[in-house]
């Protein structure tokens, strides 16, 4: 294995060092197959395993590191599309630029989505226009819950909605991943993107944000599983071990519901005895699975859902949420 993954660096580094978006490699398929296989090796194998493809996605993220400092010494020239120019006349002048970085929210999207695939889960990007069925519908809202109300969601004159709340993809994911269950197999899948809700902007409130959403459907799911896994994820994405714990909520779409807390990781500034609520989660609901054609009384689930932003403000002790959509060069270069 060792060899076959020194062969494969050696792959992605040669692509790596032909390529103007260099960073496009981490994405490359690869990756994921080499994660898939490491359920099925044998339990004592699994750690070497997991940790020599670490090892190889550290070397490639140097390699793309110093090619992308590469290509920022070139002089990268762009057709200035501004300048006047009419149909007969020279082209215009090829200006210099500054190459662009990625945005934090999606560099940061991008890291809790590679903590989930490399847990197993496949990866959904979310719709940004729905219908009712799908965003309540299907998740066991009651025809007078006030989310339906125009004061908190947004709909187009159509009747049409863009999603409040990435849960708008459970529909599709449990009645697509159906057969799995039926052939003996789970479903466990993410879903992530922009949401949208009628709020009044301050520096916690945004009517435009992002979501990430979890769903896993199999015979023997818990609430001991959707702990762990939570746990997991946070203690990943904020590099130290963590606390957490929970207490009652209320979801139409999960029974019991529970809102996840984690100790404030010390990196922020945290201490022992303080806590965050990060998330609403819970089990499934009946009425959810049944409406999307699953047995509840053979198969069971969970879910959960929190904001991107929330967990990006806290990581890097941002006090503002505007800063994020404000093109604000001052804060963007705080990232690149």
């Amino acid at each position: 294995m060792q060899t076959d993954l020194h062969e494969l660096q050696q792959v992605l580094l040669g692509r790596i060092g032909e390529s103007v978006t260099p960073r496009d490699v981490l994405r490359a398929p690869e990756f994921k197959e080499l994660y898939a296989k490491i359920p099925s090796l044998p339990p004592e194998e699994r750690g070497a395993m997991g940790r020599e493809i670490n090892q190889l996605k550290q070397a490639v993220e140097a390699a793309i590191d110093r090619r992308e400092a590469e290509l920022e010494e070139h002089d990268i020239q762009q057709i200035d599309v501004t300048a006047p120019w009419e149909p007969g006349d020279a082209m215009p002048q090829l200006l210099s630029t500054e190459q662009g970085t990625q945005h934090p929210l999606t560099k940061e999207l991008d890291r809790v989505i590679d903590i989930f695939t490399r847990m197993g889960f496949q990866a959904i990007e979310s719709r940004q226009i729905d219908d009712d069925f799908h965003m309540f519908g299907a998740l066991n809202f009651p025809e007078n819950h006030p989310a339906r109300d125009g004061y908190d969601t947004f709909r187009t004159e159509e009747g049409f909605i863009p999603p409040a709340h990435t849960s708008t993809m459970q529909y599709r994911i449990l009645s697509e991943g159906k057969e799995k269950l039926e052939a003996g197999g789970q479903i466990a899948a993410v879903s992530y993107g922009r949401v949208f809700r009628n709020e009044d902007v301050d520096a916690t409130h945004e009517h435009t944000f992002y979501q990430c959403e979890g769903v896993f459907v199999s015979e023997t799911a818990s609430l001991s599983q959707m702990l762990g896994t939570l746990r997991s994820f946070f203690e990943a994405y904020y590099g130290q071990k963590l606390a957490v714990k929970t207490q009652p909520g209320y979801f139409p779409f999960t029974e019991p519901s529970l809102e996840f807390m984690i100790e404030k990781p010390a990196a922020i500034g945290g201490k022992p005895g303080e806590w965050l609520e990060m998330l609403g989660c819970g089990m499934i609901h009946p009425n959810v699975l049944k409406t999307a054609g699953i047995d509840p009384e053979v198969y069971r689930g969970f879910a959960w859902g929190g904001g991107i932003e929330r967990l990006v403000m806290l990581k890097y002790g941002i006090e503002d949420l505007r800063h994020f959509e404000s093109g604000k060069l001052q804060f963007l270069r705080n990232f690149s």
